[in-house]
């Protein structure tokens, strides 16, 4: 099997324990309006392209040697990693096999049952809560947060480590009554999992230009460090454990 790929990002300290591969994996159920990699939300553009499981191995199992010195292992993220469920779980049941430490970065939008073997394989995973308010998060990603929600709950249970996102915008959900609905909601749902604010950024905006596609709202801006650390300190207020991978 193969499938759809934007790159291989080897020496990635960002997005889990130690040196990682960050397999980008194209495709994605999400529109978010300030999307940093707005070549994944299709499999069919310049960006994107095709590659057989085994030559993505061979490559990742060439950086083993960093992994191991280091603890780190392969992320996978996108776009949107669980919209190649098939392609997903041949390279983790593979990776797995061979004892390569496993992280998973989603967004949430997936059906649980499908997917719950491969969630029970990694070592840890991501998943974003972009919005606590079900018609706020349909205005800015397309979609309502019910099923992210429901796999944050189910996740939380799984007993694998676990990190909710809050990716951290102005003019989106930098608002007291966001911040304490989700941090409400993950002391209710999600008591096991630590949580990490990820500041907004513009980082991608070459892609959009590349795509000829509209650059996100000039609205849209970064929070102080201020600001985190506020959130910061309240979110220990709710008993949630607060991480950085940055």
């Amino acid at each position: 099997m193969g499938g759809y790929i934007m790159q291989l990002q080897n020496f990635s300290v960002n997005d889990g324990e130690g040196i990682r591969t960050i397999v980008f994996m194209a495709g994605c159920p999400l529109r978010c309006a300030w999307c940093s990699n707005p070549e994944g939300q299709t499999m069919d553009n310049s960006m994107v392209h095709w590659m057989e499981t085994e030559d993505i191995l061979k490559e990742l199992r060439r950086q083993a040697i960093f992994y191991r010195n280091s603890g780190g292992g392969v992320t996978f993220s996108g776009g949107e990693a669980t919209a190649q469920p098939e392609f997903l779980r041949e390279m983790v049941d593979a990776l797995y096999d061979e004892g390569f430490s496993l992280a998973i970065e989603t967004c949430g939008q997936f059906n649980f049952e499908k997917l719950e073997p491969v969630l029970r394989k990694m070592d840890l995973i991501f998943m974003d809560l972009k919005h606590i308010d079900p018609e706020q998060h349909r205005k800015f990603t397309g979609v309502d947060n019910a099923v992210i929600l429901e796999n944050i709950r189910r996740t939380s249970q799984l007993g694998v480590p676990f990190v909710v996102r809050i990716p951290s915008i102005l003019g989106v959900n930098c608002d007291d009554a966001a911040m304490d609905g989700a941090f409400a909601f993950l002391r209710d749902n999600a008591p096991t999992a630590s949580l990490e604010f990820l500041p907004y950024h513009r980082y991608g905006e070459n892609k959009y230009k590349e795509l000829g596609m509209d650059l996100p709202d000039e609205g849209f801006g970064t929070p102080t460090q201020e600001q985190l650390d506020a959130w910061k300190a309240r979110a220990a207020e709710y008993g949630i454990h607060v991480v950085s991978y940055r």
